[in-house]
Order: C-alpha cells, then structure tokens, then sequence
C-alpha cells in the first residue's frame, strides 16, 4: 500500500516516521490525529520483532509437540507482518525471514509427529535456537523427512517476496527480459509448492540465491541480472533431471 510515512501529530505537533514505528499513533502524546507531511510511497514492512526467547526458556517446562506448537505461531505471526517494501525501497529476502518461515514448516511436522527421531528434534531445536539471529542449519544437515519443509519454506518466501517485487515495479518500466524472469522465478515455486516442497535442499538454497540475484538485478546490477537468469536456468535443468 502506499502511504505518507511522515507524519505530524494534530494535538501537539511531534513529527515521527510511521515507516520506523510502523505505528500511526503520536509516540510523544498518544494521539491518533495526525498529518501526512510527504508523498506517498509504498511500503509494506511492517515492524516487527522476531524474538524465540520466551519459546527457548520453554524448553524444559513443555513437551517437543507443545514447543513446536509455540514455536510454529510465533514464526507465523512474524511472517503475516513482514513485508519487503520499505518506504518506496525494495528491501532483501532476508535470513531471518527465511529462518522463521522454515521453522514454522519443520514445527508443523514436528508437532504433528508421535514417532520423532532424534535427528528430526536435533534439527528442529538447532532452528528453534538460531533462527531469530537469520541462522539455519546447511543444507546438507536436512534430515529426508524434512526435506519438504526446506523447500516449502524457501517456495512460500519466495511467492511473497516475489509479491512486493512486482508492487515495487509496478510504476518501473521493466525490461522483457526481467518480466520474463519474474515470471521464470513464479513458474519454480509453483512447480515446487505442487511438488508439497519435496525437492532437494540445495535445489531450495538457489531458488533463493537466483532470487536475490534477480533483485539485485532489478535494482540496477547487470552482472546479478545474468547470474539470476543463469541461476533460473539450471534450477529448471535440476527439477526435471
């Protein structure tokens, strides 16, 4: 949406950026009357704190099903706030974003499981520790049996980060070639979220490197522009391999 992130507070005149508070009431009196003072630019980013703590000093008080149900609805309530649009400037797909989104697919199998491996815990607790700082295990860590939940974690971030790139351009002009990649990028997620995200863990890693190529690229970066196209390329030539 767009909005006028300056703002100027009606009852007592404090002037605030609603794009760094993410709030529209005044934060020197509380009021809700207040002014746009600027154009209005798209933003979509909310601000939000992406904080495990309180499910971490949890862990020995409730049971690995009841862990991952709290993990699940705090990486789901930070993901429903985020954008990628911030006051006009398209912003990265960043880790920690991708860390929550993957931590909530593995908790949803992992509360979901009566017969838990202890690999399986092992690498849901190795999220559920990190993935607040933007950290996730390796690829090559994945047990089998979470495989999908890499690759639909990487699909869904990508489809809605691939989202506010398109309201991002919408007043750009865009090149042929970057719409036909913005559409090459939306034709692997579906593939992949039709396939419930079961493809190999690495083959989810550059779903997300050729999108942040394609950004880069989209923002002026020629050179990232061809690596994105040649990402998209070969990850096409390893799904149908």
């Amino acid at each position: 949406m767009k909005v006028r992130g300056e703002r100027e507070c009606t009852e007592c005149s404090t002037r605030w950026s609603y794009y760094e508070t993410g709030s529209v009431g005044c934060p020197a009196c509380g009021s809700l009357r207040s002014v746009g003072i600027d154009e209005r630019t798209e933003h979509t980013d909310l601000q939000v704190a992406f904080d495990l703590t309180p499910v971490r000093n949890a862990i020995d008080e409730l049971s690995t099903n009841d862990l991952a149900a709290r993990a699940r609805e705090e990486c789901r309530e930070y993901i429903r706030r985020r954008g990628f649009v911030n006051a006009g400037t398209l912003r990265e797909l960043d880790d920690a974003y991708l860390a929550a989104s993957e931590l909530r697919h593995v908790a949803d199998i992992v509360g979901r499981d009566v017969l838990l491996e202890e690999r399986e815990e092992l690498y849901f607790l190795a999220l559920l520790r990190d993935a607040d700082t933007g950290e996730r295990p390796p690829a090559a860590e994945v047990p089998p049996s979470l495989r999908s939940a890499r690759g639909l974690a990487a699909a869904n971030a990508v489809r809605e980060y691939r989202r506010d790139v398109r309201t991002w351009a919408a007043d750009r002009d865009l090149t042929n070639a970057e719409r036909s990649a913005l559409e090459t990028l939306g034709e692997h997620v579906t593939r992949i979220r039709m396939l419930d995200g079961d493809v190999d863990p690495q083959t989810a890693d550059r779903l997300i490197d050729a999108t942040r190529d394609l950004a880069n690229g989209l923002r002026g970066d020629e050179v990232a522009f061809t690596q994105a196209q040649d990402r998209l390329e070969s990850l096409e030539f390893d799904e149908t391999e």
